[in-house]
């Protein structure tokens, strides 16, 4: 039966009354009675896939290489390093980015499941890995590009996942030679324009959105979550978030795991 709520005081005594079985049950129901399910997900949702974070003590800004140590980690993922130092941009990525051998995980799987089933609306990504897609999400928005397509910086040619990981040095485009570059947006660029769009569409059309893998420091993310205004708030991440105390429901556990669970109420 589906509860209602006098004002949102009360529904947050409601939630942090349940047990942990409780609080599955209710997250199940949420997923079951919205008409409008969205996933906002970080690197968090890549991580039970082998993909390490960047800033966790075992994220990819914490790893000693020495010919990248006296680099700033941020500034070897830039736009201005792929303009200054091309080729230490394009060492680093091809060292630290490469996940074509990389398999989705059960978040993957279970979110791409819910979209077939017209559960989930779709879903929304600050990951490059293109791991949704693997899986076989359709509708997903990559608010930070995808390490999956390149493109020449002076006449547009595209270019595939391969092209740059298989080659060395600067790459260059076989049709003019000019410089070819990671559809990945890089610190000091703007988001795609299309894929934020729809992203801000998917948010302000949902009634039930999942947070998952993401603490929310990201300004894309944070930004995105705080359109949100629709019925219920779940979030999902190890570790605190900017947003647990405006969610109905927090889950500091497995992606993975927690969304197995849900599923399996379904």
């Amino acid at each position: 039966m589906k509860k209602e709520y006098s004002d949102g005081r009360q529904k947050n005594a409601y939630f942090s009354r349940m047990t942990d079985t409780q609080r599955l049950d209710a997250f199940a129901n949420m997923v079951a009675w919205s008409k409008h399910v969205v996933f906002l997900g970080g690197a968090g949702v890549s991580t039970e896939s082998g993909i390490p974070d960047f800033r966790s003590k075992d994220g990819l800004y914490h790893k000693t290489e020495k010919r990248f140590a006296r680099y700033q980690p941020e500034y070897l993922l830039s736009y201005e390093c792929l303009r200054n130092e091309p080729d230490v941009f394009f060492d680093y990525y091809r060292h630290n980015l490469d996940a074509r051998s990389v398999q989705p995980n059960t978040a993957h799987m279970i979110l791409a499941k819910w979209e077939k089933e017209g559960k989930l609306d779709g879903v929304i990504t600050q990951n490059i890995d293109g791991l949704h897609q693997k899986a076989g999400s359709v509708n997903v928005q990559e608010i930070h590009g995808t390490t999956w397509r390149n493109h020449c910086t002076r006449c547009n040619a595209e270019y595939g996942v391969d092209f740059i990981f298989d080659s060395t040095g600067k790459p260059k485009c076989l049709k003019c030679g000019g410089m070819v570059r990671p559809d990945v947006t890089l610190y000091g660029e703007f988001l795609p324009k299309e894929a934020h769009n729809s992203a801000v569409r998917l948010i302000r059309n949902a009634d039930l959105l999942i947070i998952g893998g993401t603490s929310l420091q990201v300004g894309s993310a944070a930004g995105l979550a705080r359109q949100y205004s629709g019925k219920h708030l779940v979030i999902i991440n190890k570790s605190r978030t900017l947003m647990d105390g405006e969610a109905d429901l927090v889950f500091h556990d497995s992606i993975g795991k927690i969304l197995t669970e849900v599923d399996e109420r379904q």
